[in-house]
C-alpha cells in the first residue's frame, strides 16, 4: 500500500478480532521501521513497550475504563519517553563525520537540561511521530490501530514497570479489524486550518 492511501485510509478501529496473533516477523517489521521516526538532535527518546501478556493486557484495559481494544487487538503498545534522553548524547552520532560530532553533540546537554517543561515537550513532539509511523506502517501491513490516552496513567505505569524519569505519552493497538470504524464525524473546512505565511494574512 502505497503512503497517501495508507494516510487516506488510516482510522482509528475500536473492533479487534481478539483471535487473531501477529507473528513476531511482523511485530518486530513495524517497530523498526518506527524507530526510523525522526527525533531532535536524533536523540531517539521513545521506548516501546510492546504488551502481548494477556494478564497485564487485562489489567492495562482495567485501568483504561474497560475499553474492549486493549485486549482484543493483536498487540498493545505503549509509546513511552526517557525524559533525560539529552544526557550521554555522544552515541546518537556514533557515525556521523568527526566534524559533525564536535559541533552537535556539546550542543545537546546544555539546551535541555535545565527546562523539565522542554523536555516533556520534547518527549510528546517525538511520541507522536512515531505513533503516526506506527499507525500508517500498521495499515500499509494490512492491520489497523486505535491510538488511545483513555487510561490511568500511574496505574498502567506500575503495570509496565515504568523506569524514572519516563512518560507514557499514549498507548496504541494494532491488529485486524473485525468491524469498519465509522464514518468521518466531520472535517474542519481547509481554509479554517490552513493560512498562507500568517495567520493575519
Amino acid at each position: 500500500m502505497d503512503t497517501i492511501t495508507a494516510i487516506k485510509e488510516r482510522r482509528s478501529v475500536k473492533h479487534y478480532d481478539p483471535f487473531h496473533e501477529m507473528n513476531e516477523a511482523e511485530i518486530k517489521t513495524l517497530l523498526e521501521l518506527a524507530l526510523l521516526s525522526p527525533t531532535s538532535f536524533n536523540m531517539q527518546n521513545w521506548r516501546f513497550v510492546v504488551v502481548t501478556d494477556p494478564e497485564k493486557r487485562s489489567a492495562i484495559q482495567a485501568a483504561a475504563w474497560n475499553q474492549a481494544q486493549v485486549t482484543e487487538a493483536s498487540i498493545t503498545i505503549l509509546i513511552c519517553a526517557n525524559l533525560n534522553a539529552h544526557e550521554n548524547a555522544s552515541r546518537y552520532w556514533v557515525h556521523a563525520p568527526q566534524p559533525v560530532q564536535d559541533m552537535l553533540v556539546p550542543m545537546i546537554a546544555p539546551f535541555y537540561q535545565n527546562s523539565a517543561e522542554l523536555r516533556r515537550d520534547e518527549a510528546m513532539r517525538s511520541i507522536g511521530i512515531a505513533a503516526q509511523t506506527l499507525m500508517l506502517t500498521a495499515k500499509s501491513m494490512g492491520y489497523d490501530s486505535c491510538p488511545m490516552i483513555g487510561f490511568d496513567p500511574e496505574k498502567v505505569a506500575e503495570i509496565i514497570d515504568l523506569p524514572e524519569n519516563h512518560v507514557i505519552g499514549m498507548m496504541l493497538t494494532v491488529g485486524k479489524a473485525l468491524k469498519d470504524a465509522n464514518v468521518r464525524s466531520g472535517q474542519l473546512p481547509y481554509d479554517e486550518v490552513v493560512f498562507s505565511n500568517s495567520f493575519s494574512s
